[in-house]
């Protein structure tokens, strides 16, 4: 027979040729993947024959795969099931078996063709149960460090304070918190007023954990601590190369992170006038603009804003956009300070000396009754982070049982006598005396860092150092 070029039988015969190399290519495919498979594999036809077997399992049975290929499975594998699932055609997956000593799960699985069981594959998922409990045991131990890493992160990001945390009794303060209870439960801007130390911050945790979103972030920003060049970048984020240094896969923002939850704002006075205008596009628009970004992001967050200055006077200086202001002034809650709450006072010593304690671990029974007097009589400049500040050093150097009045800063005890001065005291006498107390106050606040100190007072560097010398103070 003549078979000619481009024919339908040299087609043909081209065709067939080409089918034959995929099918050998195949083959080859597959005994490479068996050959390398972590597990141990074994194909039986439907008489329980060893088809098939990679090197894996020929290892494990401590003999080679050319002497297992062609022999009944019974004749090389102790407790075996594969000839028994070819005549029930039922799979087996996940059994215990015990080959050589060993407890091993394998799983057992027939191939049909036409209705008809024509091999059964089986597999060795551990070849030895110990490896099944080893990965349990490091699984917990990963799950473990996991939910670790999510108590850690829930910590960072929500809110720690309630209501129940700010302590007082008085009318001033109780009202305060029924208005924050109150405006906690809307969705609507708050702005909390204050002089520094009275627990701005308090609140702005305890309304959020009585809000709807107390599932959800509470990210704080001091507003005074960023950088006027990282302000843009830190509250809104930004995207790959949108700068020179900027991280590889860009960064979440403060408002992205507080999504579904709440962003408070501290000393939101020191926020640039650039950044004015951006934050009142999110109060209005509700998203925000990463950096680098081409179009703007949806945001459902809620806005505390805070700040110990007079905003209104810094709107009338122009230091701060009118429009921003009332739109952060939805409803303003002014926390008192101590001094105006003086009967809390007593609360607050008792509160504070409990949770020194603990801290410390330095026993303290209480404040002698002349202490009592002298902390109540005291204006407290620093509010109630000064009453406690006072209290940590007093517990490091008493003596005794309680905290005497010989264990507080002297000029505690001359502030005190500020608010009923000395009849024929001269004004420049008690100016110096105000002057070193709030000089006293701002340190202590700051843990001595004076540099924070003379920023929290107004004044330079340099100032703060002649003032100290001048008054001799040594916290």
């Amino acid at each position: 027979m003549i078979i000619r070029k481009q024919g339908w039988i040299h087609t043909l015969l081209r065709a067939l040729a080409h089918r034959a190399e995929a099918a050998e290519k195949a083959q080859i495919m597959l005994e490479e993947a068996l050959g390398h498979a972590y597990e141990g594999l074994l194909i039986t036809d439907a008489e329980g024959c060893i088809l098939k077997v990679n090197e894996a399992y020929a290892r494990f049975l401590q003999t080679t795969t050319d002497k297992l290929v062609g022999r009944h499975v019974t004749e090389v594998i102790e407790n075996t099931r594969m000839h028994l699932v070819a005549k029930s055609g039922v799979a087996e997956i996940a059994q215990l078996q015990k080959i050589r000593g060993h407890e091993m799960i394998c799983s057992r699985i027939p191939i049909f063709e036409n209705g008809n069981v024509v091999a059964v594959v089986g597999k060795v998922m551990f070849q030895n149960i110990e490896d099944l409990f080893s990965f349990t045991e490091n699984f917990k131990k990963l799950k473990t460090e996991l939910e670790f890493y999510k108590r850690e992160l829930s910590k960072h990001l929500s809110a720690k304070y309630s209501f129940g945390h700010i302590v007082g009794s008085s009318k001033e303060l109780e009202w305060v918190k029924e208005l924050g209870r109150k405006v906690a439960a809307s969705n609507t801007t708050v702005l909390l007023k204050g002089e520094s130390g009275t627990g701005k911050e308090l609140f702005a945790h305890a309304i959020h954990n009585e809000s709807h979103r107390k599932l959800g972030p509470f990210i704080k920003v001091n507003c005074a601590a960023i950088p006027d060049t990282l302000f843009e970048s830190e509250l809104f984020g930004y995207r790959e190369g949108a700068f020179t240094g900027a991280q590889k896969k860009g960064k979440k923002g403060k408002f992205a992170l507080a999504d579904k939850g709440t962003i408070f704002l501290d000393e939101i006075s020191e926020l640039p006038l650039t950044m004015q205008v951006k934050l009142l596009r999110v109060l209005q628009e509700k998203e925000i603009e990463p950096v680098g970004a081409e179009g703007a992001e949806a945001v459902d967050v809620r806005i505390i804003a805070a700040s110990n200055r007079d905003l209104e006077t810094l709107v009338k200086s122009g230091m701060f956009r009118h429009d921003l202001y009332y739109r952060l002034n939805v409803v303003m809650l002014e926390i008192p300070p101590l001094r105006s709450r003086r009967e809390d006072i007593p609360l607050l010593i008792h509160f504070h000396l409990r949770q020194l304690e603990r801290e410390t671990g330095i026993p303290v029974e209480g404040v002698e009754p002349d202490v009592a007097e002298v902390l109540k009589r005291y204006d407290w400049p620093g509010n109630v982070r000064e009453l406690r500040n006072i209290l940590e050093q007093a517990l490091y150097v008493k003596l005794g049982t309680t905290i005497t009045r010989n264990d507080l800063p002297a000029a505690l005890s001359k502030g005190a006598t500020l608010s009923t001065p000395e009849a024929g005291r001269s004004l420049k006498a008690a100016v110096r005396q105000a002057e070193e107390e709030a000089i006293r106050a701002a340190i202590r606040e700051e843990k001595g860092d004076k540099q924070a100190a003379a920023l929290r007072l107004g004044i330079s560097k340099s100032s703060l150092y002649a003032k100290v010398d001048q008054y001799d103070i040594r916290l």
